[in-house]
């Protein structure tokens, strides 16, 4: 398979960069997929004889794993035996090159290797290098294998999700990884702004258990200052009422929000309840919440009596908030996710066009891109190599010593 030969347009903002994804398994190469998407030349370096875990993960498709064409986009890919001596002399001239280096090995992996911060920034001071594991660099448990359901756990995600009598509830999907990503795509622009006024690289150290404990909000606070523990609630909420799943007349699923008095008191009427609004508890979210069996019960019997279109019609109508429950193929066709090219479709040459997640966000003047989806393993060894300065006979020599 050939090469790709699209490159960043001009106007992606992070044309330029360079990124070296030495990450597996999700965290870190869904950062670099990040920076890939708004123009960063992202180099993906997997071992020669263990790719990246994530082309093996759920279904494939003629042999081809297809979360990897996603997790894989816009980058293009190579294979390096970092503990070989040939390994970590092509990886120290990649690096000399590069302005990121993402990577997740447990911490003095790198070093062992001679690879630590030591021997990289001192091949390129500017060079930002982003670690992000479980548990972060240092601490009782840095030296522990991480993953992101023990970030769920450990954070009180789980112990706060799920129904009050039920055990507690972790998300059947990358959570904690894909939060821990996002995250580290954000700590690399900032550590590469802070390098436009030092000129000097430096480390960002990640823990996954880290963003998954600060989007769960002020639970450290609350508990701090008042000793409040949040309980599991299943769908309900302690902020605000009524705020449930509510199932309607042809045996589909709504989801209704209140978090503001105004659209509470819509709710109310539209279902024929507007005496409701008149008890004293019904004056604040707090207190509503208190009162969630009889909000529930007003809301839920008047969702079940009519179908999820009419419910929809009407909310919208009311101006009160409220959205169907959807399964990915809902997704597919939601108009206003059609409208925004949230699903768009990528030209794959193993594949055909593939529908998936465009980038994140859209920006007026320098949008991002895909320009293409997860490469083979190894595709663009020979290319990245050469452009190194290696000759084809220095790659046939990495090739007969198992370096690539």
């Amino acid at each position: 398979m050939t090469a790709p030969t699209a490159r960043p347009a001009r106007s992606a903002p992070l044309t330029g960069l360079r990124v070296l994804d030495l990450a597996t398994l999700f965290a870190g190469p869904i950062a670099a997929t990040m920076l890939g998407d708004f123009g960063a030349e992202v180099i993906k370096v997997e071992h020669p004889t263990r790719p990246d875990p994530s082309r093996g993960h759920g279904p494939s498709k003629d042999g081809v794993g297809l979360w990897w064409k996603l997790l894989g986009r816009n980058k293009r890919a190579i294979t390096l035996d970092l503990s070989k001596p040939g390994g970590r002399t092509a990886l120290l001239r990649l690096a000399a090159t590069a302005d990121v280096i993402v990577e997740n090995f447990r911490p003095g992996t790198l070093e062992r290797w001679d690879l630590g911060w030591d021997e990289l920034s001192a091949v390129n001071p500017r060079l930002v290098l982003a670690r992000v594991t479980g548990f972060g660099q240092f601490g009782p448990y840095a030296h522990r294998p991480g993953f992101g359901t023990l970030a769920e756990a450990m954070s009180g995600f789980a112990a706060m999700t799920g129904e009050p009598d039920a055990p507690p509830t972790l998300p059947p999907f990358g959570l904690a990884d894909s939060i821990a990503g996002l995250a580290t795509a954000y700590a690399v622009m900032t550590a590469l702004a802070a390098r436009e006024r030092t000129g000097e690289g430096q480390v960002v150290d990640m823990a996954i258990i880290e963003p998954m404990l600060m989007v769960l909000g002020p639970q450290p606070l609350w508990f701090d200052q008042l000793g409040h523990v949040q309980p599991r609630t299943g769908n309900r909420s302690q902020n605000n009422a009524p705020r449930n799943t509510y199932r309607t007349a042809d045996g589909t699923w709504v989801a209704v929000s209140t978090s503001a008095q105004s659209v509470a008191e819509r709710v109310m009427r539209l279902v024929g309840r507007p005496e409701l609004i008149e008890e004293p508890w019904f004056a604040t979210g707090a207190d509503r919440a208190r009162h969630a069996d009889v909000l529930d019960e007003a809301v839920g019997s008047w969702i079940a009596r009519h179908t999820r279109a009419e419910v929809l019609a009407a909310f919208e109508e009311a101006q009160a908030a409220v959205a169907p429950v959807q399964d990915v193929r809902d997704v597919m066709t939601d108009p206003q996710y059609r409208a925004l090219d949230t699903i768009t479709t990528v030209d794959d040459p193993e594949l055909g066009p593939l529908r998936m997640q465009n980038v994140l966000f859209r920006l007026s003047a320098t949008p991002g891109a895909i320009r293409w989806a997860g490469r083979p393993h190894g595709a663009d060894t020979e290319e990245v190599l050469t452009e190194l300065g290696l000759t084809p006979a220095d790659v046939k020599e990495l090739r007969e010593e198992g370096v690539v």
